[in-house]
């Protein structure tokens, strides 16, 4: 199916350079593979490395996901480097934001973008962006904010809780089926149960879907924000802190908060040697988010986010460090 998709020829050389255990990568290889399209492997990220070897070895197809890709524009030899054999650069695993795709395809003009979105259990592709549809400019550009039109093979429904589909447009969980849908858990029958409904598989992410197919990503359902009875998407505020020219890297999430039910925090980390206030976040924010939706604090922090093996900022990490338990009832409060 993702053969069908990348449309690889055996004169095409693909560069392993995300983990290979992650099926992003996994479904790559495999399609290059199928494909007679020949490997090329990079044993661990670093962006100078990752040049030279496309320089080296004239490397057509890559995926990056979106910390990967930030820091290749940040070498100075981005704009320098022959990087004229790279036809394709997937990107996945985690969102990208509207700043760093504008800067990428600024950056890397001949080169097509190409956005994945999947999950391991769905083998893992559900729907794919193509180069042509990243469009940043005029009646269509809204689609460049989308993860694209259902992947070949598969079907994609938004629908409530109970399955049944809601109107284009408006906002629900994003159901997919396909060849490709897992058996299930491994010895977990209940949680297998629960998001396998008649051959469909509940992904757990909150999303919509236009007239013509393409289908937005809201938030992780597990990641929305209920404050004050109003839903805040954690990653409509981060695209916007993202745009910060100040800002290299950021997180969103909920804390508990007594009157709220939960308050929006920020936790921030500045490019290097820039300075940037909590102050400043917050009325960067109001500029573009109606008031409920922006950050009430702000932690501004040197150390880079948690982010696992695959690229993912570790949420729920970084959310347990400032969770503490309740010295009266033992209950965890922010």
């Amino acid at each position: 199916m993702f053969a069908a998709e990348l449309k690889f020829d055996p004169d095409d050389i693909y560069l392993h350079c995300a983990p290979m255990f992650h099926l992003a990568d996994g479904v790559h290889g495999f399609a290059a593979l199928l494909s007679s399209a020949k490997h090329d492997f990079l044993a661990a990220f670093n962006p100078a490395a990752l040049i030279d070897l496309i320089e080296r070895d004239r490397v057509t197809h890559t995926l990056l996901v979106p910390t990967m890709i930030a820091a290749l524009l940040a070498n100075p030899r981005i704009g320098s480097a022959d990087l004229s054999s790279l036809k394709t650069i997937t990107y996945g695993a985690s969102p990208m934001t509207e700043d760093l795709l504008r800067k990428t395809a600024a950056a890397l003009q001949d080169v097509g973008l190409v956005q994945g979105y999947g999950m391991t259990e769905m083998a893992p592709t559900v729907s794919m962006l193509s180069a042509k549809d990243h469009i940043l400019e005029g009646p269509l550009a809204s689609r460049s904010k989308s993860v694209g039109q259902a992947s070949v093979g598969v079907r994609v429904k938004i629908a409530e809780e109970d399955g049944q589909e809601v109107a284009r447009g408006v906002v629900g969980e994003i159901w997919a089926t396909g060849p490709n849908v897992m058996l299930g858990y491994n010895n977990k029958p209940d949680e297998s149960a629960r998001v396998l409904v008649d051959g469909w598989m509940r992904t757990g992410d909150a999303g919509y879907m236009d007239e013509d197919g393409f289908i937005y990503l809201v938030d992780r359902i597990k990641d929305m924000i209920i404050t004050g009875g109003e839903n805040v998407a954690s990653l409509e505020v981060e695209n916007i802190i993202a745009a910060h020219s100040a800002v290299s890297m950021c997180a969103v999430f909920g804390l508990l908060d007594d009157y709220w039910g939960e308050r929006v925090h920020a936790v921030v980390v500045p490019e290097a040697d820039i300075e940037v206030t909590e102050t400043e976040i917050i009325a960067h924010c109001k500029k573009s988010l109606a008031g409920y939706k922006c950050p009430t604090s702000v932690d501004v922090r040197t150390e880079p986010l948690p982010l696992s093996g695959a690229g993912k900022v570790m949420k729920r990490k970084l959310k347990e460090s400032y969770v503490r338990p309740d010295s009266h009832n033992g209950s965890v409060n922010a």
